[in-house]
């Protein structure tokens, strides 16, 4: 089961409401939802909570017109959730954003069907060397922007520190918000 909530952050404190992910599939699309929490305040900060049981849980944080940030507790974890892939970005893994294309693997091969630099006949099964395939592997842990909820008073150390399970009442409880959060759960 998952839950997800956003909190706003307006000059009279924080407001929360339950979100529905279901129309969102991508990271862009979690934003935009986000900056229509505050379309009536300016530049105010937005947090999606978005959590699966015990599983793990995550935190976006979007501020304005400014690139989302994101924090994961379980990498591993929420890679196996639909909602989690939306939050592990290509750029989050380490990951060419075009490895999954089919038409990025053909550009890269030679007329032949190798790679380039790579002779015809060479079997990579042969070089034992060469490491195992690692591209798709996806860390267990947490993972993201740690300083997240730094400057709100989460430092890295408490955040990285929390269980999944009640790690979004803890954060809301420093953030002093624990209240509004409660009344959408």
């Amino acid at each position: 089961m998952y839950f997800a909530a956003l909190l706003a952050r307006t000059e009279d404190g924080w407001e929360a409401s339950d979100t529905e992910l279901d129309d969102v599939e991508t990271l862009a699309d979690l934003a935009d939802l986000a900056r229509e929490a505050t379309a009536d305040y300016d530049d105010d900060t937005v947090l999606v909570f978005i959590e699966q049981e015990d599983a793990w849980f995550g935190v976006v944080r979007v501020d304005g017109e400014e690139d989302p940030r994101i924090y994961v507790s379980d990498a591993a974890a929420a890679a196996r959730s639909s909602y989690g892939e939306i939050l592990l970005t290509d750029e989050m893994l380490g990951r060419d954003p075009g490895a999954d294309d089919p038409a990025a693997d053909l550009d890269a091969l030679d007329l032949d069907g190798t790679e380039d630099g790579e002779p015809a006949d060479a079997d990579p099964a042969d070089d034992p060397d060469a490491d195992a395939d690692t591209g798709d592997a996806v860390p267990a842990g947490p993972l993201g922007d740690t300083e997240i909820l730094a400057d709100l008073g989460v430092p890295r150390k408490d955040l990285i520190g929390l269980e999944s399970g009640d790690a979004l009442n803890e954060i809301a409880e420093i953030l002093g918000a624990a209240e509004v959060l409660e009344t959408v759960r």
